[in-house]
Parts: C-alpha cells; structure tokens; sequence
C-alpha cells in the first residue's frame, strides 16, 4: 500500500503549529511574572488585580504582540456592556484597561471620555436620588469630579496621538457643555484649530465664543486671518474638493467679519478686504 503524505499535511501542519506556540510558551514563561509587575505598576488606576482572573495569569500587555488590537476590541465590547448596565466602577476601569492594551485607535479615547464626562455623572446624581432632590451644588460638584477624570484621560492621549485636533475638541466640549467654562473651552477650541488638519469649524467655533466672552476684537482679528486661509470655490482649480469647500464656510466666515465690523464700528475704508 503506498503511503500517502499529502493526505496527512494538513494534520502534520497543525500538530507542528501546536508545539510551536508550546515552546513559544515555555520560553516566555520566565518573563511573564516580571513583565506583568512592571504593567501593574505603571498602570495603578487601571485597578488591574481585580481582572487577572478575566485576562489570564501572566498574560501582559507587552505580550499581546500582533494580537493587542483584537484584545483591544473585546474589551471595548465588554466595555459597552457594563457601561449599558450603568456600572460606573467597571465601566471606568474597563475603559481605561482599553486604551492601555491599545492606545492606538482615537476612538476608544473618544467614546471613553464621553462615557465618564457625560454618562457618569447621570448615574450617580440618579444612584443619590436624582435631580429633583440631589441639591444643585451637589449635581455641581459631580460635574467636577467627572470631568477631572475625563480631562486627565484625554490628556493622557495626547502622549499617543500629540497631534490630534479632534482630542482638544473633545477637551474644549467637557469646558463648554458639562463645565459651563466658556474662556477654556475656547481655549481648547484654539489649540484644535492650529492643528495639523484640523477641522473647518474648530476655528469658527473659536470665533463664536470669543463673541460669547465680549472679546469680538481677538474674534474679528482671528476671522480675518482665518478667512485668508480657507479653501473657496475660486480655488477649485488648485486641486480643492467642493466638498473642503463646503466644510470650509468661508461665505459663513466672511459674514461674521460683517456683523463684527458692526459691532467694532469699523470705518468702510478700513474693512476687510478678501
């Protein structure tokens, strides 16, 4: 009988895959410990003895390798899970144990943030009675706190992603929507709009609540200078999209000037001229 070895390849294939990741195992072992020690220490807050048991002994961020996204991925969903069951601990660790196994994608510091400026404070007003009974200096106090943590986590993003526009736009919208805090959320609105690619409306949202503080002198000077430098349907043949055009809102941009040079009392002879 002739033997045949095609027909055990596949077999061959993965018995050998098999020791393979064995002794891959059993040369990583000794480093295991150690390496986990240094994680644990250099991530405190992630609280991260209480999910040993979830991730495995052993198992670190470091050598996750190749598989740090995946990982990544199924813990954000877990993550999602405990976040619609309003548990605010689990919610909180989980979102940070995500960006520490994966800091990579902007999303998950994103979505964290929100979570802990927006979602957390609703639980705990409503965990302590709600808003019809927490006193209003209480719900205040509360805003603070979370939006402490939320701020402190979005900065730490910027030692992932230090050019990012859109992680000052987040910062800038805890100032303005749960902070009340007008002068740094424009601030914040400013930093995003120096940025490399930045969106269109970070600069003009910077405008907005300069006009918001009285200080429409800094708005009509930083929309002129804003104006010079957005894409216009004359610049079409430069390789500009209708579609930066669009975003863009330079006519928008132009209108705003008008309305400042109004309020500034700006002599005709001294306008801006596009």
């Amino acid at each position: 009988m002739k033997f045949n070895l095609a027909a055990f390849r596949p077999a061959l294939t993965g018995f050998l895959v098999v020791v393979a990741l064995a002794l891959t195992g059993a040369a990583v072992r000794p480093f295991e410990e150690p390496a986990w020690q240094f994680v644990k220490s250099k991530q405190p807050a992630l609280k991260l003895d209480s999910l040993q048991g979830a991730l495995g002994q052993g198992v670190t961020v470091g050598l996750l390798g190749g598989f740090r996204a995946i990982v990544a991925d199924f813990f954000w969903i877990k993550t999602n899970a405990v976040w619609e069951d309003n548990d605010l601990p689990k919610t909180q660790t989980f979102i940070k144990l995500v960006t520490a196994i994966d800091p990579r994608p902007l999303y998950f510091w994103q979505n964290g943030s929100r979570m802990i400026a927006y979602d957390m404070p609703n639980w705990r007003i409503t965990e302590e009675g709600g808003y019809d009974v927490v006193p209003q200096a209480r719900q205040r106090k509360i805003d603070e706190q979370q939006s402490a943590v939320a701020l402190n986590y979005l900065n730490e993003a910027f030692g992932h992603h230090p050019d990012a526009p859109l992680l000052h736009v987040e910062i800038a919208n805890v100032y303005l929507n749960r902070l009340k805090d007008t002068a740094s959320a424009a601030e914040a609105y400013r930093r995003a709009a120096l940025q490399p690619d930045a969106p269109y409306y970070a600069g003009r949202i910077y405008a907005e609540l300069l006009r918001r503080l009285g200080r429409n002198a800094e708005a009509y000077a930083w929309l002129k200078q804003l104006y010079r430098t957005l894409p216009k349907e004359a610049d079409a043949a430069k390789g500009i999209t209708p579609f930066q055009v669009e975003a863009a809102m330079a006519p928008v941009v132009l209108e705003r000037i008008r309305e400042l040079e109004g309020e500034l009392n700006i002599l005709e002879l001294q306008a801006f001229r596009p």
